[in-house]
């Protein structure tokens, strides 16, 4: 399936889009993939000589592939007509347990909790290519459509 669409109506983009490909989408789950850029401005200084990814990029990129991406989707499914999507993060609750370096690919798997009165909670997870879990946790964000 193609989520092109849904891509499109992401409110970000370099260099703070977090979202390469989506390969999955269902009124229950989400399912991406993001490569961090060697030179992505996060790794100068983060740590000297040696970069990592900061746990709140991780987090942000947990955040769009699992609930932004999903909130459109589901978002589009009730409304079942253009929007213009309003989003905000309300909570999050992660913890982490392997480093992610430059030039590294995840991937994200996030499974909703609940969506009502436009909050959208999640069970996210986020694995490295070798299927190892880097960090997961409860995300949740206020999502909004307006007919255009």
């Amino acid at each position: 399936m193609d989520y092109t669409e849904i891509l499109e109506k992401l409110p970000y983009s370099v260099p703070f889009l977090f979202v390469d490909k989506l390969v999955n989408i269902d009124e229950k789950s989400a399912e991406g993939f993001y490569t961090f850029p060697i030179d992505s401005f996060f790794y100068k200084g983060h740590f000297k000589n040696n970069p990592v990814t900061p746990g709140v990029i991780l987090t942000e990129c947990m955040a769009q592939i699992g609930v932004v991406c999903l909130g459109i989707f589901l978002l589009q499914e009730e409304k079942n007509e253009p929007l213009d999507i309003k989003l905000g993060l309300s909570s999050s609750e992660v913890d982490f347990y392997l480093p992610v370096f430059p030039g590294d690919t995840v991937r994200v798997v996030s499974e909703k909790l609940f969506f009502r009165f436009n909050k959208l909670k999640c069970e996210v997870r986020m694995y490295d290519k070798s299927d190892k879990l880097i960090c997961r946790g409860k995300i949740a964000g206020m999502v909004k459509g307006k007919s255009v």
